[in-house]
């Protein structure tokens, strides 16, 4: 703890000097869309004459400290019109201000300067914002807007492939990433394996990615965190929007309980194509259908509390004697409370459950697993001055792990009913982050979060010789389970181990002109769950375990430096980032691990280490009738398992050999080279076209290098881990949208989006496999695509 005192004295001195000088007041309220009284997220409130501002957070609440005067306030945010407002502050004032849908902007030549000036200062760096009109407008599979699949076009952001479930963020595994939504952790963030996501696009109000210089306020996972906020609810009036699609609709419905007082959301989609297998004599299901619900009200100026849920679910069948039944279940509730008008609090109560089911009555069985979490979080943030904000708060999450439990489908099946060792576990964190104006060119962000991690007690819990659950066998030179020398019943009034971390956040901005910035950020993260899984993407059967007696939390340190420019008064933009990010205890598996029903899972796995750098670039267009951006990566991801160190009987050390020998390889997910274009035309006011490109590395695999006989018998074998490629993969996606003109009295307003996915029908691989010609006897290498070309219509419609 002693070598952070500089750092916390340093905080604290500053905040002494900041807070010295003539008097000061306060303005502050909440920002929200005039038709609707939706509350916006990060809408700039600047003061051109002193070059500053701020935005509002997640619940649309502003607060900034002035001296006392006369000053011009201008509120700006994409798609909306400009208020420009010129106040007198002589005493702490509230304003609550609501924002129209785009119009002519005024004065847009003597204020946009500043704006541009205040964003290319803040401290954070690493972060992408899409909004969900850009997320409509992305052509993706099948037509349906998809959140996953546009952040994919984001640089540094990857998956498998076609039909991969998860993401992977600057080489991390999908694991290694917190999905929030409204604050609830999202386990599974697909439907039908990854074809889809679980996010319905008209429900969502805001969507955040952030892959390096992470606040404080978020822990628990390496890589990045993609934070979703839902939609609170029209409380002026009904209204009603949705979707027709080739596979899927959806529909929402929101509107007042109490006017501009309280509201409810209520939004539902479902897939059908299912529906029409039996017309081709085909006994398969295959649906998803989830339902997003939202109520707000508002008690005061002071006061307002939310209650939001989420429930999805997949169902995947094969006849009656195979079904797979996978989903998430989430429920929030939240109180917002104003202390005064510079201190902010939010109180969040969140319950997050994920379940997989398989009922296989052909061997008689059932089959379930999941895991559960209460989350308790206290959040405060406090405007100090006009240059110094602050954020603290305590989060607190309880586990229990259900690996899995089999019981019998009849009595005549045989089955005997067995419960996998249930796991317990509880998080705790605490943090404060600051974001600090030093100087008109230098702007600081630093935090620290506390996080401390009990693995609790369990029925059973197996004990091994020196503690080593996985023995390296020197004559075969392989690694196997070790048997345990005894099982103890610790119960659930135990500790089994605790974990302490202290997590530094830092970052800064240098402004070297008016038009461009460099920041840099060091960032520090422990991950005390771990996803078991051996493949290149998750998918519902994989198990999440706590760390314990013999699985350490991973640790990473992240480090960042980045160029940031705008060009042509904000018209064009440009990024460029360097990161290098080391991570500390990333599990392996031995060769032949066994993950499904293990009961001793600790018997496969080693502790090892990861690596991931790379260079990323991003320019974007951001205004007028042609938008887009071209995103472009390069960069390694590399792990590896060296050969622990052992002390055999006769007191000689002996060097395991490790696996893959000790040496670095590549993960699953390195992709060298990725390169995303996305472009959108406004035509006219009835034509709009949208494209997107992508070009990626192959992902890492293996392929046999040679064979030999046994009997009659044809044995492969291979080289080093992941040490080939697939192809490469590319892809060109096109759609189009036709707004008819409205019709006078006509109530619905209406559009069709017309889309080509794979324009010219490449078959990327998904893998490659080999097998042995029948006729000809030679080995040969068959490759499997999942999609060719896929044309789609859907109709989108608001009433």
């Amino acid at each position: 703890m002693n070598r952070y005192l500089p750092f916390i004295l340093i905080s604290l001195l500053c905040f002494s000097f900041s807070s010295r000088g003539q008097q000061k007041f306060t303005l502050s309220g909440s920002i929200a869309e005039s038709s609707s009284n939706e509350t916006l997220i990060g809408v700039t409130v600047a003061i051109p004459e002193l070059s500053t501002g701020v935005t509002t957070n997640e619940y649309g609440f502003y607060s900034i400290t002035l001296p006392e005067g006369t000053y011009t306030i201008l509120i700006s945010y994409l798609g909306f019109e400009d208020i420009l407002q010129k106040i007198t502050l002589t005493e702490n004032r509230r304003i609550d201000y609501s924002l129209k849908e785009e119009a002519e902007q005024l004065e847009e030549v003597v204020v946009t300067e500043n704006v541009e000036k205040m964003d290319i200062r803040k401290p954070q760096m690493s972060i992408n914002t899409l909004s969900v009109g850009t997320i409509k407008k992305i052509p993706v599979i099948l037509g349906e807007a998809d959140v996953i699949k546009s952040i994919l076009l984001l640089p540094g952001v990857t998956n498998a492939g076609e039909g991969a479930s998860g993401f992977n963020v600057r080489g991390g595994a999908a694991d290694q990433n917190l999905i929030l939504l409204d604050e609830a952790i999202i386990f599974n963030s697909s439907h039908l394996f990854g074809f889809f996501s679980v996010f319905n696009p008209d429900a969502i109000k805001d969507v955040k990615l952030y892959k390096g210089g992470i606040p404080a306020r978020y822990g628990g996972r390496l890589s990045s965190v993609l934070d979703i906020f839902q939609k609170e609810g029209n409380s002026k009036e009904y209204k009603m929007n949705g979707g027709i699609g080739a596979v899927a609709s959806r529909i929402l419905i929101e509107g007042p309980i109490k006017k501009d007082k309280a509201a409810f959301l209520i939004g539902g989609r479902a897939s059908y194509a299912h529906l029409f297998l039996p017309l081709f004599d085909i006994d398969n299901t295959a649906y998803f259908y989830d339902l997003n619900t939202k109520l707000n009200y508002r008690i005061n100026e002071r006061n307002n509390i939310f209650l939001s849920g989420y429930f999805g679910r997949d169902v995947f069948g094969i006849s009656d004697n195979f079904v797979n039944t996978y989903g998430n279940t989430v429920g929030n509730f939240r109180w917002n409370h104003l202390f005064s008008d510079k201190i902010f609090s939010n109180l969040s109560l969140i319950y997050s459950d994920y379940y997989y089911g398989l009922k296989l009555d052909f061997v008689g069985f059932n089959w379930n697993s999941g895991i559960r979490n209460f989350n308790v979080k206290y959040d405060l943030k406090h405007y100090a001055t006009d240059k110094l904000q602050i954020n603290y708060g305590i989060n607190n999450i309880y586990y229990q792990f259900n690996p899995g439990k089999i019981e019998p489908s009849n009595p005549e099946s045989g089955i005997i009913e067995e419960q996998l060792i249930r796991k317990y576990a509880n998080e705790f964190a605490a943090y404060v982050d600051l974001e600090h104006r030093i100087t008109d060119n230098l702007s600081l962000g630093y935090g620290l979060r506390f996080s401390h991690f009990m693995r609790l007690g369990q029925d059973e819990l197996n004990v091994y010789a020196d503690n080593n659950p996985v023995y390296f066998n020197p004559l075969l030179l392989i690694y196997e389970g070790a048997d345990p020398i005894e099982v103890i019943n610790p119960g659930r009034g135990e500790t089994l181990s605790t974990f302490t971390n202290l997590e530094p956040r830092f970052s800064l901005s240098y402004t070297l002109n008016e038009a461009s910035s460099i920041k840099a950020s060091y960032t520090r993260l422990a991950q005390y769950l771990h996803l078991l899984s051996n493949t290149s993407s998750p998918t519902p059967l994989d198990v999440w375990t706590p760390s314990g007696p013999f699985t350490e939390p991973q640790l990473l340190d992240q480090y960042a430096l980045g160029y940031f420019k705008n060009i042509n008064e904000g018209d064009y933009s440009f990024e460029t980032e360097a990161f290098y990010k080391d991570i500390q205890n990333r599990i392996d598996y031995i060769n032949g691990a066994n993950l499904i029903a293990n009961n001793a899972i600790e018997q496969v796995i080693l502790n090892g280490e990861a690596r991931a750098y790379g260079l990323e670039f991003l320019l974007r267009k951001n205004e007028g009738k042609f938008q887009g951006w071209l995103a472009y990566t390069l960069s390694k991801s590399e792990q590896r398992t060296p050969g622990r160190i052992v002390t055999a009987d006769n007191g000689q050390s002996n060097l395991e050999s490790g696996i893959n020998f000790g040496n670095w390889y590549n993960t699953p997910y390195d992709k060298t080279h990725d390169v995303s274009l996305f472009v959108n035309y406004d035509v006219n006011e009835k034509w709009s076209v949208s494209s997107n490109f992508t070009y990626q590395t192959g992902q890492p695999t293996n392929y046999p290098i040679g064979q030999f006989g046994f009997l009659d018998l044809t044995v492969p074998y291979y080289g080093l881990r992941n040490s080939q490629r697939l192809p490469t993969y590319n892809r060109l996606d096109l759609s189009a949208t036709l707004t008819p003109r409205e019709k006078v009295n006509k109530k619905i307003k209406g559009e069709w989006v017309f889309s080509l996915y794979n324009i010219y029908n490449r078959r990327n691989a998904a893998s490659i496999s080999f097998k042995q010609n029948n006729d000809t006897g030679v080995n040969e290498a068959v490759r499997t695509s999942i999609f060719g070309i896929v044309p789609a219509v859907t109709y989108n419609f608001k009433l």
